[in-house]
């Protein structure tokens, strides 16, 4: 049984990183396809898409990078949330990395959050 499945996304990505694997699937939910999405943006993974699996749930198929290290930091966790003003989110590694925000306009970078003036719950940072 999983209890959170956002960091289950981060560790198959990490692990499938990590093994040099190309390609993983995880389970597909709103909030893990808007963490891909943001991640493509930043060219961190190749590509992400849906597909139907033999059960009632839909997966998610990830391309990565092939030769990309990526460290995964799961911040915001189910026992503790950690949420920020718009001053309190910093750069990542001095602008090398990024940080996922989940506010109340969807969820988008630390950066795009802190232009935005926009606070809320720190998901995890990627460098």
């Amino acid at each position: 049984m999983n209890t959170d499945p956002i960091a289950d996304l981060l560790t198959r990505i990490r692990n499938a990183n990590m093994a040099q694997h190309e390609v993983t699937t995880v389970p597909s939910s709103k909030i893990k396809r808007e963490i891909l999405r943001v991640m493509k943006e930043k060219a961190f993974i190749k590509d992400f898409q849906e597909s139907k699996s033999e059960g009632p749930q839909k997966t998610l198929s990830i391309q990565l990078l092939p030769g990309k290290k990526l460290n995964l930091k799961r911040i915001s966790r189910p026992g503790q949330r950690i949420y920020k003003t718009s001053q309190e989110l910093f750069p990542v590694l001095r602008g090398y990395g990024f940080s996922i925000v989940s506010t109340s306009q969807g969820i988008m970078t630390g950066d795009e959050a802190r232009k935005k003036r926009i606070g809320g719950e720190i998901i995890c940072e990627i460098h």
